[in-house]
């Protein structure tokens, strides 16, 4: 058995003369290869039953987006891009008891498609289900005014917590996997974050209530964002352009090297400076998607005799906390978002994105 997305399934909403009964703009990645991505008219779905119908107050730009429209992601075009997302529910389907029109609610986009029976569904690491796809690329996403969605892929937003936080939700997830649940942080670590994108950051907000020091290292392009870096509790920030990172975590650690390395760039010398600067029996955590062969000093991971760990996306088990560490205020991610933008400028946040000007770039319907 196979758990579809209604948005991708359900049929198109029509009125008596049986053509669609309203349309809506949507970012749309319209056929394969570079490019091919512009705002479209879609047909609405219907809110079938098991189904709700929520209309999206903010959807993140996120990574995967742009490199959808780069064409280097898996996509199924003609696909509505966008899973970063949160919004008011407006309308409720047959047999849904969950949910009332009014309610403020994040959505689990990755669980758009997943069959449910597997052994990684059985344990709620929906991320490794084989037949998975996600929102945005796999299945119609959330750049559009409204979406249809399962009931079970909502989450209610507490009363404390804006929309926008909401969606951050999704990216967050990603960064409370990573840091909460795969090793410990304690109070006298160092750590070396290196790569302060979005996912990066947010992993910053978390090691910042661990009261950890950390050193964050990034490139040249990234000024913008080692500066808030340190706005959100970095120790000390590190332009690996200008400066010796090698040299740095000596003088930071006495020569001992960090505790904690957690490679967020997905690029090989990031990974290689990782690996040299992280201690023996010291751990790594993989973050970053490299999307290509790398060359990498494997021993060291013997020599060192390192624990190493991959990080992708997150679990059921992970969004539960996501909320309730969202309800308990413990962490503001309120400066992650730095740049609110309507639907019809989604080619002008992509470009703040690409060229790191932006961290989360919430986007907003309107029409002409």
């Amino acid at each position: 058995m196979i758990i579809p997305t209604f948005d991708a399934t359900a049929p198109v909403l029509t009125g008596p003369d049986g053509k669609p009964a309203r349309k809506q703009l949507a970012v749309v990645k319209t056929a394969p290869g570079e490019g091919n991505v512009s705002l479209e008219w879609i047909p609405e779905r219907e809110c079938v039953p098991g189904s709700v119908r929520l209309e999206v107050a903010y959807t993140g730009i996120c990574g995967t987006d742009i490199h959808v429209y780069h064409d280097h992601f898996r996509n199924f075009p003609p696909v509505v891009l966008g899973h970063e997302f949160a919004g008011t529910v407006v309308e409720v389907g047959e047999g849904v008891k969950t949910f009332r029109p009014g309610d403020r609610a994040c959505v689990l986009g990755s669980t758009a498609v997943m069959c449910g029976h597997c052994e990684y569904c059985r344990q709620g690491m929906y991320m490794f289900c084989p037949v998975r796809r996600g929102m945005g690329h796999g299945v119609s996403g959330s750049m559009t005014r409204s979406v249809v969605v399962r009931a079970d892929q909502l989450y209610r937003l507490p009363e404390n917590v804006s929309l926008e936080e909401g969606a951050l939700a999704e990216p967050f997830a990603s960064a409370v996997q990573a840091i909460e649940e795969l090793t410990p942080f304690n109070v006298g670590d160092t750590v070396l974050l290196s790569g302060p994108g979005p996912i990066g950051l947010l992993c910053l907000v978390l090691l910042a209530s661990h009261r950890c020091q950390t050193i964050v290292a990034g490139i040249g392009d990234d000024t913008a964002r080692l500066a808030l870096a340190r706005k959100l509790g970095a120790d000390v920030t590190v332009d690996v352009s200008r400066e010796d990172l090698d040299r740095v975590i000596d003088r930071e650690t006495n020569g001992r090297g960090v505790d904690v390395a957690i490679e967020a760039a997905g690029a090989e010398s990031s990974l290689n400076a990782c690996l040299r600067a992280v201690r023996r029996l010291g751990r790594l955590i993989q973050l970053g998607i490299v999307g290509g062969d790398v060359t990498v000093p494997f021993d060291t991971i013997l020599y060192k005799q390192l624990r190493v760990f991959g990080s992708l996306g997150h679990s059921f088990t992970t969004w539960d906390r996501v909320l309730r560490i969202l309800e308990q205020r413990k962490v503001d991610l309120s400066p992650i978002v730095t740049h609110k933008l309507p639907l019809s400028r989604w080619r002008e946040g992509f470009d703040l994105c690409e060229s790191k000007q932006g961290v989360k770039v919430l986007l907003s319907y309107d029409e002409p």
